[in-house]
């Protein structure tokens, strides 16, 4: 018994392995894309296997396809949706323009199990499913692709959400906790005047949700589908009714909000909206990242930094250093952020190469779409419940600076005046004592008088109170 099968294409006889459910052209993008050994993410599995499904019933009820055929389609499309069938999709990212063989490569494993569905060998040559024929009615790869791409990032979207609001949440939890804690606050990396630790945290919460709201209307455009146009647009071989039809079966068997396309040519032309969505990604790693940093500044230390914030211990930190524990969450995000970053100056590039009717970057843009969703949605949830939840606040570290903070005396300027302000200022960080009892010190105020005037928390609470403060 051999250990591969002979099938057949448009160009000829490719030997295919024995047990795979793809076929020809799949085996030929195998061989001419040995590029990064990398597959096919889920979603676009799951996608392109809807398209599939969807596609099957529709040509079931306008009466296009055999009953017993449309069912085995549907069927084996079910399996490739539920997972079953994953390791059959096999074309390295880096293929052919627009996606051809991802899309026969779906075909091809629908198409076989379809086949065996209905009794037939996988080397049986009278198996009666085609691929291009029955599986890919009505379709081309050139309106299924973008639709999938579409679809695929619809797919995780609402997990991606979920996500990012438990961070929110887990750091409004913490604003409401260390709501009491007053410290320095720091611009251009300097002293700077008060600031509550549940103000700065709560900051971070609010910008989680901003970002949230900016993946949701960017999310909107993804929900206009083209399915229907396809070879160019012009609906060449589908049936007055399929694409409305497709529209509502997808949303039906995805359980997703669809729309159907005002303009069949724009949805296969531009890659605007998925360039949207991939944008509203990369600004959402930006601000995740900056919040990383935050918090590797506020933890760094913890005896020559600034140790306001304690991360959680996970892991040693040094195969050297006994004893030394590092932000490594925050790290993680970092790095997982700027991935996402280059993702989508790829996907950037890619839309831009369209040309005329089709879009033939579209695979990159579907992998790396995908990708930046997985690794925002893993390294997120990582971060949130690996250092967030367990971040500890340092307040006598905190309130220790602040004492020492000679922005403070400017709190003063109204009572003791400007010049003698900056001689306590000076005085403070020469000795490194507090303004506080440097005033007293010198006889400027008396103690109550000094407390009284340099109550931070009230200085954290908007209003005039004698500060006078610029950046």
């Amino acid at each position: 018994m051999t250990d591969y099968r002979i099938e057949k294409d448009s160009l000829g006889e490719v030997q295919v392995p024995a047990g795979a459910y793809y076929g020809a052209q799949t085996q030929r993008a195998v061989l001419n894309f040995p590029v990064s050994g990398l597959k096919p993410y889920p979603a676009f599995v799951w996608s392109m296997a809807l398209i599939k499904r969807a596609a099957a019933e529709v040509h079931l009820d306008l009466g296009l396809l055999d009953e017993k055929m449309a069912r085995a389609i549907m069927q084996a499309g079910d399996e490739v949706l539920e997972g079953k069938w994953q390791a059959q999709f096999v074309v390295d990212p880096f293929q052919a323009g627009a996606g051809t063989s991802h899309n026969m490569n779906i075909n091809e494993v629908i198409a076989n199990r379809a086949n065996e569905i209905l009794g037939y060998q996988l080397e049986d040559p009278s198996k009666p499913v085609n691929p291009n024929d029955h599986v890919n009615m009505a379709q081309s790869t050139n309106d299924t692709i973008p639709t999938a791409i579409r679809l695929g990032a619809l797919w995780r979207f609402d997990e991606l959400l979920q996500a990012l609001g438990a961070l929110a949440e887990a750091f409004e939890m913490k604003a409401a906790e260390w709501d009491d804690i007053v410290k320095s606050g720091r611009t251009h990396l300097q002293d700077a005047v008060p600031v509550r630790l549940g103000q700065e945290v709560g900051a971070w919460a609010k910008a989680v949700r901003r970002s949230m709201e900016k993946l949701a209307l960017a999310a909107e455009g993804l929900r206009r589908l083209g399915i229907g146009g396809t070879a160019t647009g012009s609906a060449l071989n589908a049936h007055p009714e399929y694409h409305k039809r497709m529209v509502a079966k997808l949303s039906q068997l995805s359980g997703l909000k669809l729309y159907e396309s005002d303009n069949l040519f724009e949805s296969m032309q531009s890659m605007g909206d998925a360039t949207f969505f991939s944008s509203a990604l990369r600004t959402t790693a930006q601000d995740l990242s900056r919040i990383a940093n935050d918090i590797r500044l506020l933890s760094s230390g913890p005896t020559t930094g600034l140790a306001e914030l304690t991360c959680p211990p996970v892991q040693p930190g040094s195969s050297i250093m006994p004893g030394k524990v590092n932000p490594v969450l925050a790290e993680m995000l970092n790095q997982a952020m700027f991935h996402i970053m280059g993702n989508d100056l790829t996907v950037l590039l890619a839309s831009q190469a369209g040309q005329l009717e089709l879009n033939v970057m579209m695979p990159i843009i579907a992998h790396n779409l995908f990708e930046s969703e997985l690794v925002m949605i893993g390294a997120v949830n990582a971060f949130t419940t690996k250092l967030v939840v367990g971040l500890v606040a340092n307040s006598d570290r905190a309130t220790a600076w602040l004492a020492k903070n000679p922005i403070l005396v400017t709190a003063l300027n109204p009572i003791i005046g400007y010049k003698k302000g900056a001689e306590v200022a000076k005085k403070s960080l020469a000795e490194n004592k507090s303004i506080r009892d440097i005033v007293v010190e010198l006889g400027y105020m008396t103690a109550e008088a000094a407390d009284a005037a340099l109550d931070a928390r009230k200085m954290t609470e908007g209003g005039i109170q004698g500060v006078s403060a610029g950046g």
